[in-house]
């Protein structure tokens, strides 16, 4: 029997990307998809994409319908906010905002400048990244959203940190640039297409929120981001630029980063020594949940450079929350995520 599955918030472009996920997901239903300014028109008229794939039409929210399954793709604290109302909908919900993120009251009202709304609810949380939180997310009922700039961190630092190859006494930079989809599907007036276009726009060189969730991911309390604009649509790439705690060659950094990807079925190692993609580029992982990682070692200084590259709308939002729901439901891990993106583009 299928699975029941609903998307809360569905005009969005996170949204848009689990419609289209889920539609073709052997294991599920897409029973519902709201949306207050839309409701009535058909999904295909908001995500053209779809056209030919359902006949489904937006819903208003007033109007959700208890499920086996909710996805939250809404705005930063409405999830938190009604999150009562949503656990009498469904016995699972994963939630694709920031709003359970955080482990930590104190960090949540730090990073986010008010105190959380639900803070009963965040220890019920799984944070919703499987190559870190595998084993909880299996059977669990909540599973919170991803950072696209976070989830792009983590994986190019993670393998680092998990051999111990970190060292955690000098500071750590990570240079993510982002397109602009990372903005949301409402135009903004750094979103206008003048604007936009062209532009390399650094907004912001500090204190970005997604911090928080690389410290609680890496226990890294010396790690700084840094963002940037550039002209893509989809896609993000982080840069990582840190000192190794000793002396270390190139072999010993190939068996740590493949010791990492070989139980991680959506990470890949690249690192070529010729052709134009000898390190991650998010271009050719356009609608794939892959997450590409690399490295560059000065040994001469100590310094490695890690780099990772996904889709901010996949791998950093819809395609891991997709991956979490199969590992919440018993459904193989890959199930539905198995498209490796596009060359050319």
């Amino acid at each position: 029997m299928s699975l029941r599955v609903s998307v809360v918030g569905a005009s969005g472009y996170v949204g848009g990307e689990l419609l289209r996920l889920l539609l073709g997901h052997p294991q599920v239903e897409v029973a519902q998809a709201t949306s207050g300014r839309n409701a009535g028109r058909f999904l295909y008229q908001v995500h053209p994409n779809l056209r030919g794939r359902t006949a489904t039409q937006f819903v208003h929210p007033d109007r959700l319908e208890p499920c086996d399954l909710l996805f939250l793709a809404l705005p930063h604290g409405e999830a938190a906010r009604a999150i009562e109302r949503y656990a009498g909908l469904a016995e699972r919900i994963i939630d694709c905002s920031a709003d359970f993120r955080l482990r930590d009251q104190a960090a949540y009202a730090r990073w986010y400048g008010e105190p959380h709304p639900a803070p009963a609810w965040l220890g019920r949380f799984v944070y919703g990244l499987p190559e870190v939180s595998r084993e909880q997310l299996r059977g669990a009922r909540y599973a919170s959203g991803v950072g696209c700039n976070a989830t792009a961190t983590n994986l190019a630092l993670l393998p680092l940190v998990a051999a111990g190859l970190v060292d955690v006494t000098k500071p750590i930079v990570v240079e993510v640039k982002v397109g602009s989809s990372e903005g949301g599907a409402t135009a903004s007036e750094s979103s206008h297409h003048p604007e936009r276009a062209g532009a390399v726009r650094s907004f912001a060189p500090v204190g970005h929120r997604h911090t928080a969730e690389v410290e609680q991911v890496t226990g890294l309390a010396n790690v700084h981001l840094s963002i940037t604009s550039v002209e893509l649509v989809r896609g993000a790439l982080a840069t990582g630029h840190l000192f190794a705690a000793r002396a270390v060659s190139e072999k010993e950094l190939w068996q740590a980063y493949r010791a990492f990807a070989r139980e991680q079925p959506f990470v890949r190692i690249v690192k070529e020594r010729q052709g134009i993609y000898r390190f991650p580029e998010p271009k050719i992982l356009a609608g794939s949940n892959y997450a590409d990682v690399g490295f560059a070692l000065d040994e001469a200084s100590g310094r490695v450079v890690s780099i990772c590259a996904i889709d901010n709308l996949m791998k950093g939002a819809a395609g891991s929350a997709v991956q979490c729901m199969n590992l919440m439901c018993g459904f193989p891990e890959t199930l539905g995520l198995e498209f490796p993106g596009l060359h050319p583009l």
